[in-house]
Formats: C-alpha cells, structure tokens, sequence
C-alpha cells in the first residue's frame, strides 16, 4: 500500500494509538480496552500502520477462551480496530486485519471472533453464521467468527477481564 508500513506496536506507541482511537471512535472507550488489555498482559497481537513516521491506524487482537463441558480452547478476539479519520477509506484497516490473520495463523491460531459490522468483517471471512453455535454477552448478528484449522463451533467465549471493565 502506498507508504504505509504495518509493524508490531510498542511502548512508544501508546499515546498516538490512544488518540487514534478516540478519533476513530469519537470517546475514549475503545483507547481505555486497549490500555487495559495491554496491561493484563491479554493482547496477543497488536499491529499499526504507519505513514510518513505517523500512525495512521492500530488493531489488537485479545486472547479469548471457548469454554465448553469439558475444555478450554485458546482462541482471539479482534477488537478494537480503528484507522484515523483523515486516513479512512484508503484501504489501511483491511491492511491490518490482514497482516494481522497473516501472523496470526502462522503462529497456530486457529479461531477469530469480531463483534461488528457484518458488511465490513464479511470480507475477511467472518461471518455470524460461524459464531452462532457459541454463547456470548455478545451473542447477534454483529458477532462473527472466522477459523483457519481444527476449532470449536461452540461453547462459551470467555473475553478477557478489560471487557467487563468498561
């Protein structure tokens, strides 16, 4: 993509991550989740896009566990993703959301669960019909899943703690 490099986040990162959230999304809810997921240690993976020496955009995917009678199963939770105001519609959150499936499924992840807008995560391969066997808070058409392998198509999602912290 034109002049944008997708790298891994870092410490120094958090003050332009936190305004890039809270201008994508209008409030500081989605900046807190991020600061309070990196905090409990419960992000697994974290990526911006950077343009110009400028962050540009930021997605953190959040470990997730599928509960069922007699397991639990390590699985990610995208969310938030957020791309600055001025740079939307350029293509950047889908640079993310793919470099980020790119890394994730080569580190052996097998299963992504999204709460959004269907037209838009439709596009990754998520879809509602992939999460409907699984019993959330969150449960609708807006929760969608995409797998890459062996993984459950039910039980409980369990969310990190940050998301009961909002």
């Amino acid at each position: 993509m034109n002049g944008i490099t997708i790298r891994e986040a870092t410490e120094q990162d958090r003050d332009a991550i936190r305004a890039i959230e809270e201008a994508a999304f209008g409030q500081d809810g989605e900046a807190r989740l991020v600061e309070l997921l990196v905090g409990a240690s419960d992000d697994v993976l974290e990526l911006v896009a950077e343009r110009d020496g400028e962050l540009v955009g930021h997605v953190l995917f959040s470990r997730l566990m599928v509960e069922t009678r007699n397991r639990s199963f390590a699985a990610v939770a995208l969310a938030p993703l957020a791309v600055s105001p001025a740079a939307q519609g350029q293509g950047i959150g889908v640079a993310l959301v793919e470099e980020a499936h790119r890394r994730l499924r080569a580190a052996g992840e097998t299963l992504s669960v999204v709460l959004g807008d269907p037209a838009y995560y439709g596009r990754f391969g998520y879809a509602h019909e992939s999460a409907a066997g699984f019993e959330s808070d969150y449960q609708g058409e807006a929760l969608q899943a995409i797998s890459w392998g062996e993984a459950p198509a039910s039980g409980r999602l369990v969310y990190a703690p940050a998301f009961q912290e909002l």
